[in-house]
C-alpha cells in the first residue's frame, strides 16, 4: 500500500500538469469535488492498476505543464488522489457521458467572469464542437482524459475541415482559369477598347466636377410654340390675324438643406393679347377691348412697377420673372417669401388640379380655365406666404403681396400702397377637396393696371369687370377697396376622371363713387392619361368676371356703359394635350365666347357676333 501511494507522488506533477493542458484546450466547465470524483471509481481498481498508469504516462511530463498559457483555479488537496483513481480507470469505464450544447448559456456552471469564458464562448457558438455533461454543466475544473483530449480536438478538427470545404467550394477550378484565359486572349482588342472609355469618362468626370455649375442648384426650363387665331366680329374694326408667339422661362431652383428652395425665374416671350389689340379708332372707344379668353402666357413682360399692360408683350427681352424663398418650420408650418413677382397661387392651394398650369404650357389654354380669377386679385409684388397643415384633411393658406414694397414714396411701401391679402381653409379627403377663400385688396390710383382698368382680375373677365377707366368710368381712375369671397371644390371618383368647379364673388368699394358686383363661375371636366399616359382632354363651361351690378350714379358713367349687357360673359372651352415625349406635348384647343365682352359692340348695338379663338400650343420642357 505504502508503495502505491509513493508511486502515486511521483506521478502527481505529471497528472497536474496534463490537466491544466487538457482544461484549457477544450474548455470544459463545471468544478467537481475531488471526493465525488473519487466515488465515482472503485479503490480496488485504482489499486490494482497503479502500474499500468505509470506505463502510460508521457515521456516528458515537464513539455505539458511548460505549455499551460495560464494557471487553473486551485485545485483541493484531495485532487491527486482522485485524479489518479480517474486515469487508472481510462479505457474500461465512461461513468458520464456527454452531449453537443449550441450556446455557453447552457452551460449552469459556466459564469460570464470565469478566466477562459471567452475561449469557451467561441468555441462552442462559433466552431461548435465542445460538448457538456447530459446535466447541463461543463465541469471546468476537473480534469481531462487522453480520451476526452483526443475526442474534443477531432470534433475541432472536423469543424474547420468543415468551414474550409464550405468557403472553397465555389472558388474557381483550373479549368476555368484556362477558359478565362482564352476568352482574354480572344477579346483582348474589346477590352483594350473598354479601358480607353473608362479612362476617358474618368477624365470627363473628373472634368465635370471641377467646371460643373453647381452642387446645390438645378436648372429647369420650359418652351412654349403657340399658333393662334380669333374668328368673329370682334372687335367690331376688323378682327385679328394669325399669330405665331413664344414664351420662354428658365428656373433656377437652389436647395440648401434638402428640404428649402430657393427660385430664381428669368423669362421672355412676345406673346399678345388677342382681343385687347384691335384697331382702336380713338380713345373714347377703348371698352371695344376685353380680357377674355387671354393665354395664361400672354403679355409676358412687366411694366416697371410690376403690372402687365397690353402694349408691353415683351419682345422677347429677359426679364427677372419670379425670385422667392420656400422654407419649413418644423413638420406642418411653410413659409414663402417673395421678392418679385409673387402671385396668390404660387403658395396657395387653388384646388384646380389638372388644369392649373402656373401660368405655364402644360394644363389649360386660357388663364381663365387656369383658377378662380379670385386668386388672380391684386398686383404682381413683393410678399409672404404661409401654408399650415392642421392634420391630414384640414390646412390653411395666408398670404400678403404688394407691388409697392419697394417704394418708399408717398402711397408707397409695403403697407400704405396697393396690397391683396388672401385667407383660404382647404378641407380634403380621399379624391374631394373643398376650399373657402377670401381676398382683401386695394388698388389705389394704379393707373398702369391692364389696359386703364381699376380693378385688377390678372387678365381675366370683361372690361365693364376690371372697372375700365375709359369703357366705365369717363376716362378716370379710383383707389379700388375690394372684398371677394370664393368657394372651390375637386372631386376626382377614378384615376381616369376628375370635375372641379368654383364661384367667385367681389364686392369692389370704387372709393369716392360707389359699389361695383363682380361675378365668375366655371365647371371642369378632365380624363387625365386619354388615350396614353400623360395625357389629358379638358372641357370648361362657365363666365369669366362680369360685372353684374354697380352703384356709382350715372353722371359718374361713360356713353359707352349704355350698351353693356348684364348677361354673364360665357367661356367654354376644350382642349386635348397629347403627351408625344416625355419632354414634348401639343396641345390643340378652342374658346368658344356667345357674348364676348358682355355683348358690349358699336355704341348702341349689343349684339356681338359670337368669338372663337383657335389655339395650337406645343410645350418643350428640360
Amino acid at each position: 500500500m505504502s508503495k502505491q501511494f509513493w508511486k502515486s507522488l511521483l506521478v502527481a506533477p505529471a497528472l497536474l500538469s496534463s490537466a491544466v493542458v487538457m482544461s484549457t484546450i477544450a474548455s470544459t466547465a463545471s468544478t467537481v469535488k475531488a471526493t465525488e470524483a473519487a466515488d465515482a471509481v472503485p479503490q480496488t481498481i485504482a489499486a490494482t492498476r497503479s502500474d499500468k498508469v505509470m506505463s502510460t504516462l508521457p515521456a516528458s511530463p515537464v513539455l505539458l505543464a511548460e505549455a499551460t498559457p495560464a494557471a487553473p483555479q486551485s485545485v483541493a488537496p484531495t485532487a491527486p488522489m482522485s485524479q489518479l483513481t480517474i486515469y487508472s480507470t481510462e479505457g474500461t469505464v465512461a461513468p458520464n457521458s456527454a452531449s453537443q450544447v449550441t450556446s455557453v448559456s447552457q452551460l449552469a456552471d459556466v459564469k460570464p467572469t470565469d478566466w477562459a469564458f471567452q475561449a469557451l464562448q467561441s468555441l462552442v457558438e462559433r466552431y461548435g464542437c465542445i460538448v457538456g455533461y447530459p446535466d447541463k454543466t461543463y465541469r471546468g475544473n476537473r480534469a481531462t482524459t487522453r480520451y476526452e483530449f483526443a475526442a474534443g480536438l477531432n470534433a475541432c478538427l472536423d469543424r474547420v475541415n468543415e468551414l474550409i470545404a464550405a468557403g472553397t467550394a465555389d472558388l474557381v477550378k483550373k479549368e476555368d482559369l484556362a477558359t478565362l484565359q482564352k476568352l482574354q486572349e480572344e477579346f483582348a482588342a474589346e477590352l483594350a477598347t473598354l479601358r480607353g472609355r473608362v479612362d476617358a469618362l474618368e477624365s470627363r468626370t473628373a472634368t465635370i466636377e471641377k467646371q460643373q455649375f453647381s452642387t446645390t442648384t438645378k436648372l429647369s426650363g420650359e418652351v412654349i410654340f403657340t399658333i393662334a387665331d380669333a374668328f368673329g366680329d370682334y372687335p367690331p374694326q376688323g378682327g385679328t390675324n394669325t399669330v405665331f408667339n413664344d414664351r420662354i422661362r428658365l428656373n433656377l431652383l437652389t436647395s440648401f438643406t434638402g428640404k428649402d428652395r430657393l427660385r430664381v425665374r428669368l423669362q421672355a416671350g412676345n406673346a399678345t393679347r388677342l382681343l385687347s389689340n384691335g384697331t382702336i379708332p380713338n380713345a373714347q372707344n377703348n371698352y371695344q377691348r376685353t380680357n377674355e379668353a387671354n393665354l395664361p402666357y400672354d403679355g409676358a413682360n412687366p411694366a416697371a412697377d410690376g403690372t402687365i399692360t397690353d402694349s408691353n408683350n415683351g419682345g422677347n427681352s429677359i426679364f427677372l420673372d419670379v425670385l422667392d424663398y420656400r422654407f419649413p418650420i418644423g413638420s406642418n408650418l411653410t413659409v414663402n417669401l417673395f421678392a418679385n413677382g409673387a402671385l396668390h397661387h404660387y403658395y396657395a392651394d387653388t384646388i384646380n388640379p389638372f388644369f392649373e398650369g402656373n401660368g405655364g404650357g402644360q394644363n389649360a389654354i386660357s388663364r381663365f380655365a387656369e383658377r378662380n380669377p379670385l386668386y388672380r386679385i391684386g398686383p404682381l409684388g413683393a410678399g409672404l406666404g404661409i401654408n399650415y397643415k392642421f392634420n391630414n384633411n384640414f390646412k390653411l393658406d395666408l398670404g400678403y403681396l404688394s407691388n409697392t414694397a419697394s417704394n418708399p414714396g408717398i402711397d408707397g411701401g409695403v403697407f400704405n400702397g396697393n396690397y391683396s391679402a388672401l385667407a383660404q381653409l382647404v378641407f380634403s379627403t380621399g379624391g374631394f377637396k373643398l376650399g373657402l377663400t377670401y381676398v382683401r385688396g386695394y388698388e389705389r390710383n394704379n393707373a398702369a393696371l391692364t389696359a386703364g382698368n381699376n380693378f385688377n382680375l390678372g387678365g381675366t373677365g370683361t372690361t365693364f369687370a376690371n372697372l375700365n377707366n375709359n369703357s366705365l368710368l369717363r376716362g378716370r381712375s379710383f383707389p379700388v377697396e375690394s372684398n371677394s369671397f370664393g368657394v372651390e371644390a375637386s372631386f376626382r371618383p377614378a384615376p381616369g376622371f376628375i370635375v372641379n368647379g368654383w364661384v367667385g364673388y367681389s364686392d369692389a368699394e370704387i372709393i369716392g363713387l360707389g359699389d361695383a358686383d363682380i361675378w365668375n363661375f366655371a365647371v371642369a371636366v378632365g380624363f387625365p392619361d386619354l388615350g396614353k399616359k400623360g395625357n389629358f382632354l379638358g372641357i370648361v363651361a362657365g363666365a369669366e368676371p362680369t360685372l353684374r351690378g354697380i352703384d356709382v350714379g350715372n353722371a359718374n358713367l361713360s356713353p359707352a356703359f349704355a350698351s353693356r349687357s348684364q348677361d354673364f360673359a360665357y367661356h367654354i372651352e376644350v382642349f386635348y394635350k397629347y403627351q408625344l415625349t416625355d419632354n414634348i406635348s401639343i396641345t390643340p384647343g378652342l374658346i368658344y365666347l356667345p357674348s364676348v365682352n358682355q355683348n358690349a359692340g358699336i355704341p348702341g348695338d349689343n349684339s356681338n357676333e359670337d368669338v372663337f379663338v383657335g389655339v395650337l400650343r406645343t410645350t418643350f420642357t428640360f
